[in-house]
């Protein structure tokens, strides 16, 4: 050591740097140390630093050192706004879609036929027979009920073969269901299935009722008497009975698919005066589509109708209510029970009615019992 050695307190000896003068800048030096470059001197007219002037903005730097920057866009033009309106290429396509699902793979050419049957008939070239009957109608309303019947009840037919190809023959089937669809399916199941048309017996209040009447007859209906149901089978047509009536119809949905009484056996006089067989038909399916849990029966009275039903959805639902539940549907054509054994003449016997009678009863009864085990649950 030199005697010129002292102790200098730090800060206060050497070349003056920034914060002892203001303007001058720090030495490249001490800018390595902080990890920036080394700034340029300040040209005349150059805003020092510090003032905020030209000074760049200091943003937020990630701790990840290799986060991407921000992505840029790559259009350069204006963007062009959003499209308005209805996609009209998307509802035609929806639109097809529905119709395929609803009408099949050849709904084009079902449309195209349903409207020319249309203009047809504005023109009033038809013919209908003498109950009438009109087939082109029925052939329309066959149309109609099909999404209904394959589609919503998933129907499924057994026992077609039992159905005659040709000649008169009588259908007997249970009736249920609230609102008597189960004889429109039946009708449909038969045209479609079979290729042969049906011709319901029904009852007076169907012809009673406005639109509902006349729509009835053009479709193959007829009023259900004994004079009827003997011109229909013995010129070879087939006819369609539901023996319990309203009384299978409106019973409470706490006794389903149990069968009410099935009258007198008119229905087996018929077929014995004509000598054309019984085909006992088993319907599974239509006691759930309108649970029938009430009835009004005052106000049914003072409305003409054999009741008014309340089920869980009528009337609180309105038109709604109306729509039918999907239940899975099953029809069954039993093994013909033959009546030309008998002489026409054994239609006056009430013993041996009775015994045929509760025969195709008995029949049906087991049947629906047999169907309600291989269906299972009623909408699965």
């Amino acid at each position: 050591m030199t005697d010129d050695h002292r102790d200098v307190p730090l800060g206060t000896s050497g070349r003056a740097g920034r914060g002892s003068q203001g303007g001058t800048t720090p030495s490249s030096a001490a800018r390595s140390l902080a990890g920036g470059a080394a700034r340029p001197p300040r040209r005349p007219g150059e805003p020092a630093a510090g003032t905020g002037a030209g000074r760049p903005r200091l943003h937020a730097v990630p701790d990840d050192a290799t986060a991407e920057p921000p992505p840029t866009s790559h259009h350069s033009g204006p963007q062009e706004p959003p499209p308005t309106g209805l996609p009209l290429d998307e509802v035609l396509t929806a639109v097809v879609a529905a119709a395929q699902r609803v009408l099949g793979d050849d709904w084009e050419a079902r449309l195209a036929r349903m409207l020319a049957t249309l203009r047809r008939r504005l023109s009033g070239d038809y013919e209908v027979d003498d109950f009438g009957h009109d087939p082109e109608v029925a052939e329309l309303l066959v149309q109609v009920l099909e999404p209904l019947a394959e589609k919503w009840f998933r129907l499924e037919v057994r026992g077609v073969h039992n159905i005659p190809a040709e000649g008169g023959a009588l259908l007997v089937g249970n009736h249920s269901g609230t609102v008597p669809i189960d004889g429109l399916i039946t009708s449909y199941a038969v045209h479609r299935y079979a290729q042969r048309t049906l011709r319901p017996l029904a009852a007076d209040l169907v012809f009673a009722l406005p639109f509902v009447g006349e729509t009835a007859r053009k479709f193959g209906a007829t009023l259900a008497c004994t004079e009827d149901a003997e011109r229909l089978l013995g010129r070879g047509e087939l006819a369609a009975v539901w023996p319990e009536g309203f009384k299978g119809v409106g019973k409470p949905f706490s006794e389903r698919y149990k069968l009410q009484r099935f009258g007198r056996g008119g229905f087996v006089s018929s077929a014995m005066r004509a000598q054309v067989p019984i085909v006992p038909v088993s319907i599974v399916g239509a006691e759930e589509i309108y649970p029938l849990v009430g009835n009004l029966p005052s106000l049914a009275r003072l409305l003409g109708l054999p009741y008014l039903p309340i089920t869980p959805f009528f009337p609180w639902l309105g038109l709604l209510g109306l729509v039918p539940l999907p239940s899975k549907w099953i029809i069954e054509f039993g093994e013909p029970v033959r009546t030309d054994a008998y002489a026409p003449e054994a239609a006056d016997d009430p013993m041996l009615l009775f015994n045929v009678t509760d025969q195709v009863r008995e029949t049906i009864q087991q049947t629906l019992y047999g169907l309600l085990v291989d269906r299972g649950g009623a909408f699965f």
